[in-house]
């Protein structure tokens, strides 16, 4: 199961950057290489869920302060011409939002005429369809243009107030990362690196400081040590003032800590490297800290002093506890891998996280990469079936699973949100591929309904999954989502947490006032929906909690979403109507709350001027902001309420130090806005007022007062409504018919929901509906529609099930297995269960609470058991069964039959086990040239050969989930000749008896026959026997021409080993094994039949080596029937 973001999932969007991020990263393109720019991420600074193994734009869980090195991009993030300087821009870890980058799309280049002509409002411009027409052209047959629609642009130029730093002597840096302290702070740092590509690490470092919001800056690295090498920035998010530096970790590990907003430094030395950290959301001086080697560690000092917490930590899946949930505020949460390679669930205290104080809040093993803690709610994967099944524990109690409809069967999962105690997942299907399902749940997590289908879905720069949802700030329930419906992607709008959707409606007029002929629904306006923390990046949408009635994206009107043609809109009602206000892509930042937009053009080219509007976007004056053309890197704004004074990053050319453009925008008011300024502004949609249950009256300025907003923004009034059938979606196993009645779906009986009540108590009876969370109406329908208390019926046990705790069917000799009893219906506390093992034991439990984290059972023998539940109570009974297979570890296989054999004659093969009893097991066959293998449950079997050649034979033993196999080749011929060897005493000294040792040797061996007989080697086959003493067997073999026909007779065959037989009586065969190790060979006693090697005490690949007859240069093996003196028949 995986965690991702919305690709809007983030409320705030762009705007949080300006309102309280105060932390950005420029990082030049591909400077991720070696991990300076892009170490991993926090799923609390970005959300993604995954095993998945193993993050996305989404905001994370509340009062969680993530803070872990930034990560970048390691690609450019969009095309520029050789030279540029293109920089990236990234959020900064501790700010409680999310750490993501949106590229931008590649542009066209324009001439600086082509620019000034635009900006003058001149040349060419397109229409909403993408045609290209001078402006002022009217197109044939359209009614008149209604100048009052048209967007309205003040080409005189004004001056904001500006000043303009460079970081001297930092012009080959190529990354840098700012922070602004917070409200009521002048204080900015920013520290610059150079990361040499070539090398793979950061080179030199540079911190600046600056007291007067940016005017000045000083260099602080003699403060910090002029040999210093600094790699990250953090800063503690519930203390601005207290920073914290971390050196290059290729140089040394140290950190450097600033209690007073970076004007001094302490150095503290460190035994581990640190690759991220989480601060606690309360406690300031509290930090976790992730190193590179999978160690998690804790500091209650702010980094001074650290301590060991647990090893074999999973990357990212590491949490502070959550303020509400968990009563100790140091508790952690944290996935760790056991030895044998499992992941587990364990919680433990900070001071106190010893082996004996650690619990598991989740019985058993889990998923790799699956635990997310995230406000009331922790998430849990577990497959088994090959279906992966999702558990969730509201408010720390005890595990449930996630209920989807039942043939929903999730190939994956991602939570997207937690807030408003609902969980908002996205589930991709059996039948899905690149959409995902949005489904909405209970308070508690566990039972979920379908909210939209087929959402669309992209993979991120990290290999991230993006859902194209946007959550849009400052109203609760509304949604934008991007669906794919006929192979086409259309954006639609939600204002009641997915009950309902509809298509968004495009624009009346375009930027000049001329008709737009768009008709629902052939016709549409479409949105990107992806957020970027860069606010000077492409395809953005942005809204914010203090001005709750303005949305700004990125899009094009059409039948679908589109990549080009994009045109900046705005809507200033909540979504209800749009105005195109840009033909071409700008940044769009907030001001003051809202109350003023800044627009800064998307291009690759200096610029000078941006635009800003008072009136929500339907008016723009045209500001410089520097002297010099200036090429825009990125945008940081003072956080806190105001946000007044802004910071442009960027760089005069190609070759020259950051420049830092202070942009106070004070100068722009009249004065702070009185009462008197405000107009009421009421939420609606398409007209109806109530929505999630209430009418909310908001406050606007009027667009013709230039005040400065202050503490009266986002002031409000709410009224609830009566309830009617709008308020409530269909509950879950019900689904909503054409008539709008929502009715049980074919897989769903409504009296399942009473089968965990006993008799006397009472449960909630479904009517099929419930309430959309967070919904405020009252009265009216509620009733009528709420789940009615009713008293649990008696029922007799039906529906029982055993099963194990994992789904399988094996169990291992000597380890606890959990089984797990199961029953559809029944009064389950007022139920006799009775289980019997099937090994001589059985219990009994009195009901079926008793038994929630599964009955725990040890088998101390291998074999097939009979595991039998009975369940009885006044009503009734029932009872189920379970084949158990205990089995014990299978370790080595060596399959036993002889090297020769002759032709016709039954051979007999047997494959030897280490342990010998280790249970149930399948054995496959392949022998000869036959193409369908032979499985039998015996460990032997016997066969024939009808042709004469080699042939090879594979066992493969099956055991529980391992699979072991050994492979032996075979000669079969018509004769042969063998006999006995042996060797002198002192070549016992040097056998450790492995198969590679007696491969070697038996090599030696027949070397020495052939130097001493002159017999041609391919006659000759040598095989030293496993065991002490030393022996083996020698093998005389017709060899075969290229024909296929023997050259040698039987006769020939005795020449031979009558000289083999006197060069061996005469100690004429002897090898050296080392320097001063001569070993004679002799002839041992006569063999009644080919040897074979029966030792068990090797494994497959071992014996394979140890027995394999077939060395390179040997011709054949030949058998043969025949009597003399030493040799002897077969």
């Amino acid at each position: 199961m995986g965690k991702v973001g919305a690709g809007g999932g983030s409320p705030a969007g762009l705007s949080a950057l300006l309102a309280g991020a105060g932390l950005l990263v420029l990082c030049a393109p591909g400077s991720c290489g070696g991990g300076s720019c892009c170490p991993p991420r926090h799923p609390s600074a970005a959300p993604r869920w995954a095993p998945t193994p193993g993050g996305l734009p989404h905001q994370g869980p509340r009062g969680r302060a993530p803070a872990e090195p930034l990560p970048q991009l390691g690609r450019p993030l969009f095309a520029v011409a050789p030279g540029d300087r293109a920089l990236s821009l990234e959020r900064a870890p501790g700010t409680g939002a999310p750490v993501a980058v949106a590229p931008r799309s590649g542009r066209k280049r324009r001439s600086g005429e082509d620019l000034e002509k635009a900006e003058r409002g001149e040349g060419t411009s397109r229409s909403p369809r993408g045609v290209l027409r001078d402006r002022g052209q009217q197109e044939p047959g359209t009614p008149e243009r209604d100048p009052d629609k048209a967007t309205r642009f003040r080409l005189e130029e004004l001056k904001l107030t500006s000043t303009t730093f460079a970081l001297t002597g930092d012009s080959a840096h190529n990354q840098a990362m700012v922070h602004w302290s917070g409200h009521n702070s002048s204080v900015i740092l920013i520290l610059t690196k150079l990361y040499d590509y070539n090398l793979g690490s950061i080179t030199e470092s540079s911190l600046w400081r600056s007291t007067d919001y940016g005017t000045t800056y000083e260099k602080l690295n003699d403060k910090v040590g002029l040999k210093t090498i600094l790699s990250y920035l953090y800063v503690c998010p519930t203390n601005k003032r207290k920073i914290m530096l971390l050196t290059d970790p290729e140089i040394e590990s140290s950190l450097l800590i600033s209690s007073d907003e970076g004007a001094t430094y302490q150095k503290y030395r460190l035994n581990f490297y640190i690759q991220s950290l989480l601060f606690h959301p309360k406690q300031e001086d509290w930090i976790l800290a992730y190193s590179q080697d999978q160690k998690l560690y804790s500091s209650a000092e702010f980094g001074r002093r650290w301590q060991l917490i647990q090893e074999a930590v999973v990357p990212n899946r590491f949490y502070w506890s959550v303020m509400g949930s968990n009563k100790e505020p140091d508790l952690i949460h944290l996935e760790a891998r056991t030895v044998d390679g499992h992941s587990q669930y364990l919680t433990c205290r900070m001071q106190n996280c010893t082996e004996a104080n650690r619990n598991k809040p989740f019985p058993g093993y889990i998923d790799p990469d699956s635990l997310i803690v995230q406000d009331d709610y922790v998430f849990v994967q577990l497959t088994s079936g090959g279906r992966p099944h999702y558990y969730v524990s509201y408010r720390r109690n005890a595990f449930a699973q996630m209920k989807l409809p039942k043939y929903a069967l999730p190939k994956d999962m991602h939570v997207i949100s937690t807030d408003e105690n609902q969980v908002f997942a996205a589930v991709q299907e059996w039948n899905q591929n690149d959409t995902y399902n949005l489904y909405i749940s209970d308070t508690r997590g566990v039972y979920f309904t379908l909210a939209l289908e087929n959402v669309q879905s992209s993979r991120g720069p990290e290999g991230n999954v993006m859902i194209d949802l946007y959550e849009v700030a400052g109203i609760k329930g509304m949604f934008l989502a991007n669906k794919k419906t006929d192979n086409q992607v259309k954006t639609f709008i939600t204002y009641n947490k997915g009950r309902d959707w509809r298509l968004l409606q495009a624009p009346d007029t375009d930027l000049r006032g001329d008709p737009v002929h768009c008709l629902l629904p052939y016709c549409s306006l479409h949105l990107h929906l992806k957020v970027s923390e860069n606010p000077y990046t492409s395809g953005i949408i942005a809204s914010r909690d203090t001005a709750p009635s303005i949305i700004v994206a990125s899009g094009n009107i059409g039948s679908e979403l589109s990549d080009s043609d994009i045109s900046m809109f705005v809507s200033s009602d909540a979504g209800n109507t749009w105005r195109q206000i840009f033909e071409e892509e700008h940044s769009v930042l907030y001001l003051d709350q809202g109350g003023v937009l800044v627009a800064m053009k998307h291009t690759s080219l200096p610029i000078r001027h941006l635009w800003l509007s008072f009136d929500e976007g339907r008016s723009w004056s045209k500001y410089s902001f520097t002297s010099i053309p200036l090429f825009v890197d990125g945008v940081l704004g003072e956080p806190g309420e105001e946000t007044l004074i802004m910071t442009v990053f960027g760089h005069f050319s190609h070759r020259s130090e950051w420049q830092l453009v202070k942009v106070d925008y004070k100068s722009i008011f009249d004065r702070r806005c009185a009462e008197e300024d405000y107009r009421p502004w009421q939420l609606h949609s398409q007209g109806e007022a109530c929505i999630m249950g209430a009418k909310r009256i908001y406050k606007k300025r009027k667009s013709e007062r230039k005040c400065m907003q202050g503490k009266y923004a986002g002031a409000m009034e709410s009224e609830p409504c009566v309830c009617t059938e709008a308020d409530f979606d269909c509950d879950y196993g019900y689904e909503r018919h054409s008539n709008g009645q929502c009715l049980p779906a074919f897989w769903f009986n409504p009296s399942s929901l009473s089968k965990d009540c006993s008799l006397g108590q009472s449960y909630l009876n479904s009517t099929g509906y419930r309430k959309v969370v967070s919904n405020n109406c009252t009265d009216g329908v509620r009733e009528q529609y709420t789940a009615k208390p009713q008293k649990c019926p008696g029922k007799a046990p039906r529906g029982l099930r055993i099963v194990t705790a994992d789904g399988k069917l094996t169990a291992e000799q000597g380890h606890n297995v959990t089984l797990m009893v199961q029953l559809e219906e029944g009064d389950v506390q007022r139920t006799l269960i009775q289980v019997d093992f099937g090994d001589g034991i059985a219990v009994s439990y009195v009901n079926l609470s008793s038994m929630e984290d599964g009955i725990k059972h040890v088998y101390h023998n291998v074999g097939i058991f009979r595991v039998t539940v009975q369940v009885d109570n006044s009503l009734g009974s029932d009872s189920a069964v379970l084949y158990l297979h205990v089995t014990c570890p299978l370790e080595h296989v060596h399959l036993s039959l002889p090297f020769v054999t002759t032709k016709n004659k039954e051979v007999n093969a047997t494959a030897v086990l280490w342990p010998s009893q280790v249970g149930t097991l399948t054995y496959v066959w392949w022998y000869g040239n036959n193409t369908e293998p032979l499985i039998t449950l015996e460990g032997s079997i016997a066969f024939k050969f009808t042709s004469e050649g080699m042939n090879t034979i594979t066992v493969q033993v099956s055991a529980g989930n391992a699979i072991l196999q050994d492979t032996k080749t075979i000669a079969v011929y018509e004769e042969f000749r063998s006999l006995r060897l042996s060797f002198s005493p002192n070549l016992d000294d040097y056998n450790p008896d492995i198969p590679e040792w007696r491969r070697d040797v038996s090599r030696v061996i027949k070397k020495a026959l052939v130097e001493a007989t002159g017999v041609p080697a391919q006659h000759i086959l040598v095989a030293v026997l496993p065991g002490l003493p030393t022996a083996a067997e020698l093998f005389v073999l017709p060899h075969q021409d290229p024909t296929g026909e023997n050259k040698r007779s039987a006769e020939d065959l005795e020449q031979i080993s009558e000289l083999l037989i006197h060069k061996l009586n005469q100690n004429s065969v002897h090898f050296e094994l080392k320097p001063g190790v001569q070993v004679l060979v002799h002839a041992a006693h006569l063999t009644a039949a080919p040897l074979v090697d029966l030792t068990p005490t090797h494994s497959g690949s071992a014996m394979l080596m140890l027995l394999s007859v077939v060395f390179v240069g040997l011709a054949v093996f030949v058998i043969y029937k025949f009597k003399r003196k030493y040799f002897h028949s077969c």
